[in-house]
């Protein structure tokens, strides 16, 4: 078996974009995010073209809505270093 090599980050995305692209992603407008999570299309907007900051409680409340983590808006960019669960060398015959 190959051994796995993750996906390397092609572009950049800021946590606006983040958001647009989460809520694009569902087909939601705007306007029908802002029905869900009660945050204005106005606010929503502005976070999205990186006027106002997101913030954890409004992550966590668009995480609801999206039904994703909230480190997924918080953090775009993150990237987490893989290792195995084992050692390979330590596999029982």
């Amino acid at each position: 078996m190959e051994e796995f090599r993750p996906a390397k980050q092609r572009v950049e995305v800021s946590v606006g974009e983040s958001l647009r692209i989460l809520r694009e992603l569902q087909e939601l407008s705007q306007n029908q995010l802002a029905e869900l999570t009660g945050i204005p299309q106005a606010t929503i907007s502005a976070i999205e073209n990186g006027r106002v900051n997101l913030g954890v409680e409004r992550a966590k409340v668009f995480a609801r809505a999206l039904r994703c983590h909230p480190a997924v808006l918080v953090f775009p960019g993150w990237e987490v270093p893989l290792e195995p669960a084992a050692p390979l060398s330590s596999a029982v015959p």
